[in-house]
């Protein structure tokens, strides 16, 4: 029965993230460490950027929990700490993978969720000013972006 409690808590650690994510992308990201995150808003020929300092930051606070969690016999530190390595894998996957194209996976995928994960972040890399900006979600899109993507589909059927 606990390990049932331990993977809830591994998952909402992982739902959680989205929510950091989306402050730390807003305020820190587009705020004072716009210095590392704005190449990635410009065009570049290399594949690493100074944004990918990021997912450095964001592996920390997981492995040191995992560690601490380990060292100290606390499962609850090492769910923490998975819960934030899960959704970093599902970031790289959706975004440097899926978005971002850096790895040439779903290349050509028809899926509704990539379609509409891709649109938002297209509206996100419109604004290349700090300041302004829209849809800072990683992985959960916002309803306007799932509205268009779905118009677009009954469009295309009607024709």
């Amino acid at each position: 029965m606990i390990y049932i409690v331990y993977v809830l808590v591994t998952l909402a650690v992982f739902v959680l993230m989205e929510l950091v994510a989306w402050a730390t992308h807003r305020w820190v990201m587009h705020g004072f460490l716009w210095v590392l995150h704005r190449d990635h808003h410009e065009p570049h020929d290399g594949k690493l950027e100074k944004n990918d300092w990021f997912a450095l930051f964001f592996s920390i606070p997981s492995i040191g929990c995992c560690y601490l969690g380990n060292r100290s016999s606390n499962p609850w530190l090492i769910c923490v700490g998975l819960g934030i390595l899960l959704y970093g894998i599902a970031y790289f996957l959706a975004h440097d993978v899926i978005v971002h194209q850096r790895v040439k996976w779903f290349c050509r995928s028809r899926n509704r969720y990539i379609r509409q994960l891709r649109w938002a972040h297209k509206m996100h890399h419109k604004h290349l000013e700090r300041k302004k900006g829209e849809s800072f979600g990683f992985l959960f899109v916002e309803k306007k972006y799932r509205d268009k993507i779905k118009n677009d589909e009954e469009l295309q059927q009607k024709s």
